[in-house]
């Protein structure tokens, strides 16, 4: 599961099936036999999803690593126009997510091979959904990611799609691309039909190290399974 680890940080792959907040620390713990150690959530994971993950092991870290998230959602709003560009923002972003998805259907008037998917999301805490709607109210976030369409599977029911993600909104990948009729496979929440894990994968990470400034890429193979298989 660890993929790299020192005095500052750990970076893993964490299976599906593990909540990054509880079990992922939880685990870490018991590993290092320290029920007390520190251990600094940077960013999330639905429990359904695998991939990477970066985790602080000291307080410091964890403010570095956080600050290098919000500077870079900061740099992303004025590449993509959500935001003028005022002086203080980064020229590019620092702590850069990237997924691998695998989508229902193949690219279409709805989604294009490539592009730029923007939404206005609703978070329904009650229910555990999020909604796409159609302008911006009282909890409504907006929601934006790049993408492109990396592969198409010999019977054209399903692609391959690689995904940069500028805001990092709960279920944004699944509600955004199952609002535009292309649900993630085994994404039941969000209206697949296929029954299984959801399809998606946490499977590029790039940031600062927190305390050298070195730049810090991790990069993961798809995972194994039919759903994944393009050839």
């Amino acid at each position: 599961m660890i993929l790299y680890e020192d005095a500052a940080l750990v970076v893993l792959n964490k299976p599906a099936g593990l909540s990054s907040e509880g079990d992922v620390p939880a685990r870490l713990r018991e590993l290092w036999g320290d029920p007390d150690a520190y251990v600094g959530v940077i960013h999330r994971l639905d429990t359904g999803v695998s991939g990477l993950m970066v985790y602080a092991k000291t307080p410091e870290a964890a403010a570095a690593l956080s600050r290098q998230v919000t500077q870079s959602q900061e740099a992303y709003a004025v590449l993509d126009g959500r935001a003028e560009n005022t002086g203080t923002a980064l020229k590019a972003p620092c702590f850069v997510k990237r997924y691998r998805a695998v989508i229902t259907g193949v690219p279409d008037e709805k989604l294009p091979a490539e592009g730029v998917l923007r939404d206005h999301l609703f978070k329904d805490s009650r229910k555990g959904r999020v909604f796409p709607v159609s302008r911006p109210r009282k909890g409504v976030r907006e929601a934006v990611l790049e993408y492109r369409i990396a592969a198409v599977s010999a019977d054209k029911t399903r692609s391959l799609a690689e995904i940069t993600l500028h805001t990092g909104r709960t279920h944004q990948i699944r509600v955004q691309f199952a609002s535009r009729r292309h649900p993630l496979l085994g994404d039941g929440k969000y209206g697949s039909r296929v029954k299984g894990s959801i399809a998606l994968q946490s499977a590029g990470l790039a940031f600062l190290h927190p305390m050298t400034g070195k730049q810090m890429e991790f990069e993961i193979p798809m995972p194994e399974g039919e759903a994944w298989e393009f050839i």
